[in-house]
Formats: structure tokens, sequence, C-alpha cells
């Protein structure tokens, strides 16, 4: 009778154990305590992962994956062919993968194109694969002809003068081959976007082109731009284009345009209307007397487009929100210390991934480098005839747009100093720093000292491990030097042009070389996990807030929900070391098997502006190869 008590209170103790252990459990979702460092990071196998994501940690035990949770609570399917237990996982939570693989890849280089004639001065990947590009046309001939031979019309921009030079083209990302385009007026130092149906278009510039519209068909493959005149509110020279989530575009700023508009979609004259935007003004530093003295320190203001459909517009060192359809500033933010940020001392900027979660978006906007206020006057010859060439900054700083409380935090500091750099998404959630100089400013010879080493950005992890150098170039890329992420994984890196003709026997020559990066999750040893998607079968037309399937082979075993990410990659239009409109949206999932993935589409045009994404599949980091989808 003893025993039969002694059991019984055995049993009881434990059950009593257990229950108090799956309590304790539950609302930690996970083992561990969070990592430190700014943001919330995630945990993962001993030694440290590559933390992809945004949103909070999820610890594991030692060797542990970390659950990756699925969008409206509805339990993820993952494991082998043929489906099997669905795996539930809480509601709310980001699905931002896990257990990543690691490399020690830092990445390579190759030359795609030994000399494709036009410098790289502004740029868009368009939805057909090709890269348009395209450089000044009043400064004098490029070095590749506009062709057929003889073909040489008058250009404006030149007093009229036959041109038989080429000042854009459209570039085969796939294959490295290019045609010729033809264009109208002046575009040096303007702006664009992509319409939704994916035509490009590019507006401002000077001279002639200061408030032109210029457009490029996606669907025919012989375009050149098609232009109309006089149609902007005001010159926008140096200007920035946000798209909204009708897909129009705000265009903002320029050199003494203090000023927004909005600029229709699919339309090359509408009725202009102009916004008066004071903060532009404030920000800029006054010219000094004489011709061309200017100095600014505001131009190519940076732009994003935040989840509550209001836009957050940092010039200088200072930044605002405000309501696009109104001109009404909703919040103003102190001045970020350190220096100036835009052109010309040109740091870099960029909207942290969005993980799409019911409820309320996190947004975060991350700015690294520049240089300091009185930089350009030290170093550029209107102002100075002996040249200072100051370090560039090597700080960066980060800012909660979706907090009403936040302010501006400290980040680790970049490795080096760099001005005049492109900061581009990755698939997976993490960034790359590319392009630029160690000393100087933007503007013709106002810098030396590339800075030939990419930074491997990833931001939850924790701070002190955050930067990472990868593989340099050769290949100097500083003053009107443009890089893109393209559906490959590969970053396209072209241009860098710092004189005002073309000179291919210079310090810093012309570049007419188009190079591609390959980041570390391109490790060849990597190859045997890429997941692969079938285009044909996936889903590729999307709408706002629906699930679609995602037709996918996992080469690298039975995959489980924490194993796979899935996000979509806005094309920027990149100038001046500014990707206008770039965003990275991880989206929620519903289901995972080894053979399909669904997802949910992002919810609306605040979240994901109307057009045409890259949308990418990650295994365990490893991004497959990118499909072109359609949005609205």
């Amino acid at each position: 009778m003893g025993s039969r008590s002694s059991t019984s209170l055995q049993l009881f103790l434990l059950l009593l154990f257990l229950a108090f252990a799956v309590i304790a459990a539950g609302p930690n979702r996970g083992n561990g305590p969070r990592k430190s460092g700014k943001g919330n990071t995630q945990g993962g196998k001993k030694g440290g992962t590559i933390a992809l994501g945004k949103g909070k940690g999820q610890g594991g035990k030692k060797g542990g994956a970390i659950a990756m949770p699925v969008g409206g609570g509805i339990p993820a399917t993952g494991g082998k062919k043929g489906g099997a237990n669905a795996t539930p996982v809480a509601a709310g939570i980001p699905a931002t993968g896990g257990n990543d693989i690691q490399t020690n890849f830092k990445g390579s280089w190759a030359i795609d194109n030994p000399n494709v004639g036009v410098a790289a001065m502004q740029f868009q990947l368009m939805p057909n694969n090709k890269a348009v590009w395209f450089d000044t046309t009043s400064l004098g001939p490029s070095a590749r002809e506009l062709g057929p031979p003889g073909n040489c019309p008058k250009n404006a921009e030149m007093g009229g003068k036959p041109d038989c030079f080429a000042h854009a083209i459209a570039y085969d990302v796939e294959t490295g081959q290019s045609r010729t385009i033809y264009m109208d007026g002046e575009p040096w130092c303007s702006s664009g976007n992509l319409w939704p149906n994916g035509d490009l278009v590019a507006t401002g510039g000077t001279r002639g082109g200061t408030r032109s519209v210029r457009m490029l068909s996606m669907s025919d493959p012989k375009a050149n731009f098609v232009e109309k005149k006089d149609v902007l509110a005001d010159k926008r020279w140096y200007s920035s284009n946000q798209v909204l989530e009708d897909g129009s575009a705000v265009i903002a700023g320029g050199r003494n345009a203090f000023s927004y508009e909005i600029v229709p979609p699919n339309k090359l004259e509408f009725p202009p209307k102009k916004f008066t935007l004071r903060f532009l003004q404030e920000t800029t530093v006054p010219k000094k007397p004489g011709p061309g003295m200017f100095i600014e320190n505001n131009l190519y203001p940076f732009m994003f487009l935040i989840p509550d459909g209001n836009i957050f517009l940092f010039a200088n060192d200072r930044g605002i929100i405000f309501q696009p359809r109104t001109g009404a500033i909703v919040r103003q933010f102190p001045k970020l210390p350190g220096g100036a940020r835009n052109y010309p001392p040109s740091g870099m900027a960029a909207l942290l991934p969005l993980t799409v979660t019911p409820g309320n978006i996190h947004a975060e906007v991350v700015i690294c480098g520049g240089n300091a206020q009185e930089a350009y006057q030290s170093v550029d010859s209107k102002h100075t005839k002996n040249k200072v060439f100051m370090p560039a900054l090597r700080d960066c700083h980060r800012l909660t747009l979706t907090d009403r409380n936040s302010a501006w935090v400290k980040e680790q500091d970049m490795p080096s100093g760099r001005c005049m750099g492109d900061l581009l998404h990755l698939p997976n959630g993490d960034l790359l720093m590319l392009n630029g100089a160690h000393k100087g400013v933007a503007g013709w010879e106002n810098a030396i000292d590339p800075n030939f080493t990419p930074i491997l950005y990833q931001p939850n992890k924790p701070m002190g491990q955050r930067f990472k150098e990868m593989t340099p170039t050769n290949i100097a890329r500083m003053y009107h030097s443009v890089a893109a992420l393209i559906p490959d994984g590969k970053i396209l890196v072209a241009g860098s042009n710092p004189h005002s003709k073309y000179l291919l026997k210079a310090e810093y020559p012309t570049e007419l070389r188009v190079e591609k990066f390959s980041p570390h999750y391109l490790d060849p040893a990597l190859n045997n996990v890429r997941p692969v998607i079938a285009p044909a079968p996936s889903d590729k037309v999307l709408k706002y807030g629906k699930e679609f399937k995602i037709v996918v082979k996992f080469n690298g075993g039975p995959v489980t929900p924490q194993d796979v990410k899935v996000t979509m990659y806005y094309p920027p239009f990149t100038t001046h070391g500014f990707s206008m409109n770039q965003r990275l949206l991880i989206l929620p999932l519903k289901t995972v098997t080894n053979e399909m993935v669904t997802a949910v589409a992002p919810p609306s045009g605040k979240i994901a502006p109307p057009g045409y994404y890259i949308l990418f599949v990650n295994f365990r980091g490893v991004p497959g190869k990118g499909i072109w989808v359609h949005i609205d």
C-alpha cells in the first residue's frame, strides 16, 4: 500500500513539474536570453549565425533552430515531399527565418563587360532584366556612337550641333549585351522611378531638362526616351523621388527648389501642383557670393514611404515626417550629430527590411557616412585653390520611424569612412555597402582615396558584430557610380566619372567597365542547398493581402518553417549614392513544404507601392534566383 502511494506521489510531482515547465516556457516562445545591442537579435547555433530580418529575437537551444512564425497564426507545414504534420506557430511574430548556414566566403568580383561605352550616372533596373543607365547630354561625346552609322541628331543642349554619340543604354543583366537609347533634353543629375506598369519615368535635370518628364517603355525592345518639357511645377536638379501607395511619386527638392510635387503614374502631361516645403530651405547651407558658389549639403534628400502612408525626409543633418497630400509636417526630429549626410558630402541611407505582420509594422531607417559640413568648400575648386580632402565619416545612426518617442540611436561605426557609397538590400535581409571614397565629397575632382572594400551590414546582430569587410575590388567607383541588386543575387556595379568630360587616361578615369560582385551567400559551396523557384507554375500576379503560391525546390533536404524566408524587393532608381524607392519586404508564410511555399502578399500600397518586385526564396540564409512579380 505504501509503495502505491509513493508511486502516485512521484507521478503527481512529475506532472506538476511538466505543467510548470510548459507554462514558464510559453510566453517566451523560445529558450535563452535576447542578445544585447541595438535592435532585437536572433539566437541560433553556437558560434553565431547570420541574423536575418527584423523584429523580436527568439532564442534557441545550443545548436537549435529558431522557429519562424507564420502569419495569422495558421500553422506552417514542413517536412518531406508529400507534406508533413503542420507545425503551429504563435500569431503576430515576424516570419524572419533562422538556423542560417555559415560561410567564410567574402564574395568575388568579375568583369561583366570590359567597355560599355557610356558612363552610369543614373540607373534603373527594369522588370525585363534590362538595366537602363544614362549620363549627361550637354558635356560632349561619350565613348560609344549612337548608331547606326550616320545617325547624328541635332543636340539642342550643344547649340544644335549634330551629336553622333550615345548618352543612354539598356544593358541586359543576364548576358552583358547592350543597346543604345536616344535621349532628348538634359537629364544630368535627374531622378526617377518605375511606373506600376514597369515603364521608367525620369524627372528633371538641368538646362533644358529641369522641368522635363521623360519615359522609357518596358514593352518595346527598341524604345527610346519620350520627353515632355516644362511639365513639372518646379525646377528639379538634384531632386529625389518616392513612389506612393497609388503609384504616383513625390519629387522633392533640388537646387533652389524648396518644394515638392506629386507626379501621377502613366502620364507625361498633367496639371502641375507645387507644395512649399520650408524645411528644405532651412536645411540648405546658403550660397556664398559669386557665380556657382553653392554649398547646400541637402541635395538628393533621402525619402522613404513609411507604413502609415506618410514620408520620412532627411536633408543635410535632420529629418521630418510629412503628409504628402497636404504638406503637413507630422513630426520633426532633432539634428543628427557628426556632419552632413546629403549631396555633396553624400552619405548613405536605407529603410531597413520591413517585416510584414498583422497590426503595426516596424519601420526603421539607418544613415551612415558623409562628411563634415565644411568638407565641400574645403575642396571644391570654386571655393578654394588649396584643396583639403577631408576624411569621410565612419559613423552610422538608426531611427525608428513608427515609434512616437524614438530618437536617433548611435549604431556601430563602419570599418572605414565612406562618402558617395551605395547602401543596398540583399535578398536575405542583410545589406551591402560599396563604392565611394575615403576622402572628399561629390563633385568633379573632389575626392581621392577610393574605398574598394564592400561591407556586409547585418543590422540585427549584436553590437560589435554588424559589419564585415568583404573582398575588395581594384576598380575605383567614386563620383557618378552606381550599384544594384539583380535577380540572380549578384550586385551589378558600373560608372564612376569624376570629370566634366570623358577622360580615359587619368588617375581616376571615366570608368566604362561593368562588374558583378557575388556576395557571401553565393559561395560555390552553397550551390547544393540553393532553392530553385519554378517561375511558370508560381503565382506572379499578386493582390494585396491575398495568399499566393511559390513552386520551389529545396535542395538542402527536408525543410521546416524556420528554414525559409520569402522576400520582395522593389528595384530602386539609383544616382549619386541614393537608391530611391528601395525597400525589402519580409512576407508572412502560411505553409512550407519541400515543393511549395504559400505566402501572404503585403496588405496595401502603403507597405508595397504597386508595381514590379523581385521575389526571392531563402533557405537558411541562402537565396535562390529571384523572379519578377507584380502587385496591386
